[in-house]
């Protein structure tokens, strides 16, 4: 059965249109909250965590107040990072934790990511259940008066954070005469970011750190790392650094400006770690991953498997497997050994961990040729014109064309009304020629 509300990555969608409203946060609250209570705690706790969308003050009252209404006592945490909200949910052996956030996308979008007691997203399978109940009778779910949760704000998410990634570094690891610049996308690092990077003795050069409600993700952040690359130029730094919305996604520069995205990042640790015999089983990417990076691996003699698209999905492999590195082309990048969800500021600082010791951002990247890659996202009004004849045949016929010479993806988007058309090849006109057959076929 296909899943109604949850996509590749929880809830989304477009403020006040569709299920992004107080009246089913209300609803997603008390069903996550019913779903999540165990009788066997004397105390149930639910902990909310969120970027700087203004939509957030809408959002959190109504989600919160379903939770409440479920029995959940819950603390809020304000704006922190996704798998800040991840750690501090295991760390507080709390029941679930819900981050209020769209990622990546415009400020006008917003959504949440449901993590259990473990630190982990959720399932498939928890998903649809916990759908179950938000169809159900509100009335059946909602606890006695005296029964009701209690609400907490907790204003140290973000040091509680901080503390727990540092421990995962030696205690004389230092920045000390690097020159970073951090893009924290006006999102919900925008201030542990700096901070820990000034706390390890960097000259930082924040930017993206001005959050207004209605300016996350616009012209900065890890989908425009141009800005990093000018910045980077300007300030005559070591490495550039940006973030998404939630900071679970990273992209760099290195000090020659150029891009380093999540599939060279993911190249340049296996590598390491493989080295230092800290590599576990192999490396988990996606559909989406560079051909180039999986040749890579087969010269490295690295496993590596594709999974779907989506960093649950990746972390699902991973954890199937026992592998303890795993991540996606946007930067979503899944440290096994550390985390159990994406966390650009932790990728970030395994790599200047690195770069301490006196290597250049430029000579540790770059360690694959990566296959040109073409990518274009078309919106449609009903994603499931991907299963017509039309478009099946438009696919069939355009890998028949590219067969031998490249690889074509098609996908659905999880999040969004749009169609991915994904093709690579080192013969451009090629890809460019099979991406327009599909293309035709969706109009």
């Amino acid at each position: 059965m296909k899943k109604k509300y949850f996509g590749t990555d929880g809830i989304r969608g477009t403020v006040n249109i569709g299920n992004i409203n107080g009246e089913k946060f209300f609803k997603f609250g008390l069903a996550a909250g019913t779903y999540f209570k165990n009788l066997k705690r004397k105390k149930q706790i639910a902990i909310i965590a969120k970027d700087t969308r203004l939509s957030g003050y809408t959002l959190e009252p109504a989600l919160v107040s379903g939770l409440a209404s479920a029995g959940m006592h819950i603390y809020t945490l304000g704006p922190l990072p996704t798998n800040g909200l991840a750690m501090l949910t295991k760390q507080m052996r709390a029941n679930m934790g819900i981050m209020i956030t769209a990622s990546h996308n415009p400020y006008f979008d917003n959504g949440l990511k449901l993590f259990g007691p473990d630190g982990l997203k959720l399932s498939d399978k928890i998903e649809k259940k916990i759908e179950k109940i938000i169809d159900s009778k509100t009335f059946n779910h909602l606890s006695k008066s005296e029964e009701l949760g209690r609400v907490k704000r907790l204003e140290d998410g973000n040091e509680r954070y901080l503390k727990i990634i540092r421990k995962n570094f030696p205690n004389k690891f230092n920045l000390k005469n690097m020159r970073i610049v951090v893009d924290c996308a006006n999102g919900a690092g925008y201030k542990s970011a700096p901070k820990i990077l000034r706390d390890l003795g960097a000259k930082v050069f924040a930017i993206g750190i001005n959050p207004n409600g209605l300016n996350i993700n616009k012209k900065c952040g890890s989908t425009h790392p141009e800005i990093i690359q000018k910045n980077v130029k300007k300030f005559n730094a070591h490495i550039g650094i940006a973030l998404d919305g939630d900071a679970d996604r990273v992209i760099m520069c290195d000090e020659k400006s150029s891009i380093i995205d999540g599939d060279q990042i993911i190249a340049m640790i296996a590598k390491r770690w493989k080295e230092k015999k800290i590599l576990k089983g192999g490396v988990i990417g996606t559909l989406m991953s560079n051909y180039g990076l999986q040749k890579f691996f087969l010269n490295k003699k690295i496993k590596f498997f594709r999974s779907k698209v989506g960093d649950r999905y990746v972390k699902e492999m991973m954890k199937k497997k026992n592998f303890n590195l795993g991540g996606e082309q946007s930067g979503h990048i899944i440290l096994g050994k550390f985390a159990t969800t994406g966390d650009g500021l932790l990728v970030a600082l395994e790599i200047l961990f690195l770069l301490s010791k006196g290597y250049k951002a430029s000579e540790i990247f770059n360690v694959y040729h990566s296959v040109p890659q073409k990518l274009i996202n078309l919106r449609v009004n009903d994603k499931k014109i991907i299963n017509s004849t039309k478009c099946k045949n438009a696919i069939k016929k355009a890998n028949l064309l590219i067969r031998n010479k490249g690889r074509l993806l098609v996908r659905a988007s999880g999040t969004e009304p749009k169609i991915r058309i994904m093709c690579e090849s080192f013969n451009l006109n090629l890809s460019d020629k099979c991406i327009n057959i599909v293309k035709k076929s969706l109009r």
